[in-house]
């Protein structure tokens, strides 16, 4: 519904006696009355607002590095709802690599500029034990310094005997639009996942 179909009554003769929007020189812009009376489909949904008002999921500055661990890993053991692979997404928001350089954050240097390729190798099979994870334990806490902060966590898979130990550095960033922001700079797997190579 248009706005002019609100505001007028149904005929454009009829409502431009009634109502006269002016141009500049006081005379009726006829042409801004046909357009604007005519029923423009509304594209914005209902809840267009509120959405708008939602962040996306991803590093808040009341985290501290025990709650950003603890969130992405509740994001990677339900990481299918509320769409295929948004735990991985909540961990690419949570990564502190820059994405045009070649990076550590799994051991060897990837290029994980772009996101499919971060998601491939949490499909890799040494770290898709991550993805709907049954059951985890920290087994140790470390701060190593003020900014940085280091957790083993042991995973239980949804596979049968499916365990594996990963270690999470995280490091607060000083300076810049993320300053205060607990970041992951690392997820590291206990063995030698990459040995063999690996095609991402």
């Amino acid at each position: 519904m248009s706005f002019w179909s609100l505001v007028l009554p149904s005929s454009p003769s009829l409502s431009a006696n009634l109502v006269k929007p002016l141009n500049g020189y006081g005379r009726l812009d006829r042409y801004l009355v046909r357009a604007s009376s005519s029923d423009v489909p509304d594209f914005l949904s209902a809840d267009w607002l509120e959405s708008r008002r939602k962040r996306p999921f991803g590093p808040r500055l009341d985290f501290s590095a025990e709650d950003a661990v603890r969130h992405q890993l509740d994001a990677l053991k339900y990481n299918d709802h509320p769409r295929y692979d948004y735990g991985i997404e909540v961990m690419y928001r949570f990564a502190g690599f820059d994405p045009f350089e070649r990076s550590t954050y799994f051991g060897p240097f990837f290029d994980l500029g772009q996101f499919e390729r971060f998601r491939r190798i949490f499909h890799h099979s040494s770290y898709r034990v991550l993805l709907g994870h049954k059951d985890r334990k920290i087994l140790s806490s470390l701060l190593v310094e003020e900014n940085r902060f280091k957790q083993r966590i042991w995973i239980q898979g949804t596979r049968p005997e499916e365990e594996e130990i990963f270690e999470f550095t995280m490091f607060q960033r000083i300076g810049g639009s993320w300053d205060g922001y607990w970041l992951t700079e690392s997820l590291l797997h206990d063995g030698d996942v990459f040995s063999g190579g690996m095609a991402y």
